[in-house]
């Protein structure tokens, strides 16, 4: 009966906003950062819900799968909607040392990056705040998203921790990867966070005592994130397009809370506002078709690059990020360079070719 329940309410929703409010974006007629100014005047006056029983109230509506239970961005848990004492697995303080025991509330721009002030309209904004494991929200923390070379930490949808291999950050910053069917979700959240706390959030940079936020934000309120985050952002966004979770999501959420994500309504917003990151996207990595480095993994120490392009550097990383080796205007032989004598271990090839790059996992056993 729970799930039924569940599912008639996502149904009432679709039906009774089943197409952005007209007008909801008639003052929206601007370009760059004018256009993200003129969205944040529409978006950033809203409810602020109680962190507790607002968003524990509106998760049943916005963040139910098709099966009735918890849609949790983290893990394939059948999460129970409810508390503990009604049958459900809402977090009441107890367990979670493990997956699928209780889920919580998961800022995924984290808390600590703003500054941490409960009763904030950022601190219960549903828009970031989404139902997550409580054993993966905590052992997120407050890392920054970002691709993963080794794991040190895999969820059971593939969510991971380990070193950084996003292109343009060395790969000794710690961070957490999401699972590809929710790396879009993740972009557009931080999208609209970057919008809606646009008076304030060129303050935040570097409020968290980690350092985790100030290497994603850049301490302004125009452009936001720093350009290895942003171009990441914008892959993401491109990768893993709007989807009817998110159309459902954002329904239910503007039911309750009064605003819309607009990069969820208008993915077109994206480039509309950050035009010289989404300019230079298509120049900062190489199509991964255009080279192949065999055999990998590799048992006799040496990987062979093969690839028509022009190759302008060659260099190997370990896993902390330290630089191995690097080979300026490598001299090719019938388009092939091979890498000899290279001890056992796992690396990052990193290779460019005119302003563009491309990092590779190379094994070594």
């Amino acid at each position: 009966m729970r799930k039924i329940y569940s599912l008639l309410l996502i149904l009432l929703i679709n039906f009774g906003f089943a197409q952005i409010p007209e007008g909801y974006y008639s003052t929206a007629t601007g370009t760059g950062f004018e256009l993200k100014t003129q969205l944040y005047n529409k978006i950033s006056t809203h409810t602020t819900l109680i962190y507790g029983s607002g968003l524990w109230n509106l998760y049943p509506t916005s963040d139910v799968r098709p099966d009735g239970y918890v849609w949790d961005i983290y893990s394939t848990c059948n999460f129970i909607f409810g508390t503990v004492a009604n049958g459900g697995n809402q977090d009441d303080g107890l367990l979670g040392t493990i997956e699928c025991q209780r889920f919580n509330k998961e800022h995924t721009f984290p808390k600590s990056w703003f500054g941490g002030v409960s009763g904030t309209a950022m601190y219960s904004d549903a828009f970031h705040v989404m139902p997550a494991d409580k054993k993966d929200n905590g052992a997120r923390g407050s890392l920054a998203y970002g691709m993963v070379g080794v794991a040190t930490y895999t969820t059971s949808n593939g969510s991971k921790i380990g070193n950084c291999i996003t292109p343009n950050y060395p790969s000794t910053l710690k961070v957490f990867e999401p699972a590809d069917e929710f790396k879009g979700d993740i972009a557009r959240n931080y999208f609209y966070m970057a919008t809606c706390y646009e008076n304030v959030i060129g303050s935040w940079q570097t409020l968290d005592s980690t350092g985790s936020g100030d290497t994603v934000l850049d301490g302004s309120n125009d452009n936001i994130f720093e350009p290895w985050f942003l171009n990441q952002l914008l892959i993401w966004n491109n990768q893993d397009p709007v989807s009817q979770k998110e159309i459902n999501r954002n329904n239910a959420i503007y039911a309750v809370q009064g605003n819309r994500n607009p990069f969820i309504d208008h993915p077109e917003y994206v480039c509309q506002i950050w035009i010289n990151a989404c300019n230079n996207m298509s120049t900062t990595s190489i199509e991964s078709a255009s080279i192949a480095v065999f055999p990998n993994p590799s048992t006799d120490h040496k990987v062979t690059i093969n690839t028509t392009l022009a190759i302008d550097s060659i260099q190997l990383f370990n896993l902390n990020g330290q630089l191995l080796l690097d080979v300026n205007n490598p001299i090719f032989n019938n388009n092939s360079y091979t890498l000899e004598n290279l001890p056992q271990g796992f690396y990052f090839l990193k290779l460019s070719s005119n302003n563009q790059s491309l990092t590779k996992k190379v094994i070594i056993n």
